[in-house]
């Protein structure tokens, strides 16, 4: 272990470079041919199989499957990204254990389903590296929409309507494409720049172009974007971060979870990442989950997360419970943040009162405890900032503070249509951001069309 693991506050290098690639390495290493082909064996191709209802995006998973079995992976990759054409960053990244490996017969029986998003990965990437391109475009329609962000709802959109014919431009506030797959996935997950890899794959169909830094309400409205195209699909995420409504939590070491991550996923250089030798993590989802882990493979001591519910009230799977455990991290529950400590303006601790439910509602204990700490991340969700939408002058109905949709994504705005984190009643997983994508673009293609 590298001597500077052990200085006291925030610190860079705190391991070896050799210790980093060990770290960040693939979470699940690639199957091979072979290991594919067992595995895929291991399917009972139900008929009106449960892993298919149980996909947000509806892949004929036992289709995929008994192609990869009898040894057409080039075919299975077609069966997913008919479906659905981020299936690589999906395999990667989907809650399966909690989705269609869950529900899958043999999880039922044995306790031990067959590994669908280790085999979806493994088509995709057979077709990825290949270069195999499975969709021409239609004839030009004479059509152009705007997509507004250009992460997984706006990536689905803009390939199924370039697909159709129609012209996309993607408007994208950053400096890179891919959303939160490029900037808010654990590194671990997704390596070797896979994100925009899967980006090229998904625009090289043609007809989709890309502008950069024009955010809505910034640079670009609304109001602008519907007289300039024919249709606007909007896809832009969450942008803000709720508070901890702690007192001191502008204290210099306390963070947004959500900046960390995006951080180091665009570091060149892992040793460059700043880590505090004891962290603590407020929140109980995947943000946090993936915050405390990074957190400790990037050398902190310490790491813990505080949420204020219950083991069972947890956002994260018990998948992902058990991987922060099994990476040393420790998860306390019934606590929520009262008072960050600070010296000088400087984060040393955290107060924390525990809390329990009274007749469905949550309340404090009065009692607490303080943890030591030097980095403190906040997790606890993501807000939608709506102001860029009215801004323009165009109002859009609004429920819960996310855009209201009808069930094939239109918005109370003619012309325009939404998907995403961005609307309300989504449950911010990727597959579901690139379903209502999808969808809403065949909305749109039949708008357009007549």
């Amino acid at each position: 272990m590298a001597q500077g693991q052990f200085k006291d506050g925030i610190a860079a290098g705190r391991l070896s470079q050799a210790q980093y690639s060990e770290n960040f390495s693939d979470l699940h290493p690639p199957l091979d041919r072979h290991e594919a082909v067992v595995e895929a064996d291991r399917c009972y191709f139900c008929y009106d199989a449960p892993c298919l209802q149980a996909c947000p995006t509806s892949i004929d998973i036992p289709m995929f499957i008994r192609q990869i079995a009898t040894g057409n992976p080039l075919g299975s990759a077609k069966t997913i990204f008919d479906q659905n054409i981020l299936g690589g960053m999906c395999a990667r990244v989907c809650p399966t254990e909690t989705l269609c490996e869950e529900v899958c017969v043999r999880e039922v029986a044995e306790g031990k389903p067959v590994q669908i998003g280790r085999l979806q990965r493994y088509a995709t990437d057979v077709a990825m590296e290949a270069g195999r391109q499975f969709y021409e475009r239609a004839a030009s329609s004479g059509k152009t929409v705007a997509v507004v962000g250009a992460g997984p709802a706006g990536l689905a959109c803009a390939h199924r309507l370039a697909v159709s014919g129609h012209a996309v431009t993607l408007y994208e506030a950053k400096p890179k494409p891919g959303g939160l797959n490029e900037y808010g996935i654990a590194a671990y997950k997704t390596v070797d720049e896979f994100a925009q890899s899967e980006v090229d794959y998904v625009t090289a169909v043609g007809g989709i172009s890309i502008e950069y830094g024009m955010a809505l309400g910034r640079d670009i409205a609304l109001a602008e974007l519907a007289a300039k195209h024919d249709a606007v699909f909007l896809g832009m995420g969450l942008a803000g971060v709720n508070a901890l409504r702690a007192e001191g939590e502008d204290a210099s070491g306390v963070e947004n979870a959500v900046e960390f991550i995006a951080g180091l996923r665009q570091a060149d250089d892992l040793a460059t990442i700043p880590v505090g030798r004891r962290v603590v993590v407020i929140g109980g989802g995947m943000t946090a989950i993936d915050a405390a882990i990074q957190s400790k493979l990037l050398g902190a001591e310490e790491v813990t997360i505080c949420y204020r519910r219950g083991k069972e009230h947890m956002n994260a799977s018990e998948y992902e419970q058990d991987l922060a455990a099994s990476n040393g991290v420790v998860i306390r529950h019934w606590q929520q943040p009262k008072r960050v400590v600070a010296v000088n303006g400087t984060t040393v601790g955290i107060e924390l009162e525990y809390t329990r439910l009274v007749e469905g509602k949550l309340v404090g204990t009065g009692e607490v405890v303080t943890l030591a700490a030097d980095q403190v991340f906040k997790a606890i969700g993501q807000t939608f900032d709506a102001a860029p939408l009215n801004g323009s002058g165009n109002a859009i109905a609004l429920e819960k503070g996310r855009i209201k949709v009808d069930e094939e994504g239109r918005t109370s705005m003619t012309k325009v249509w939404a998907g995403g984190d961005c609307i309300f009643g989504g449950d911010d997983l990727t597959v579901s951001a690139v379903a209502q994508g999808r969808d809403a673009a065949m909305s749109i293609d039949r708008a357009l069309m007549g």
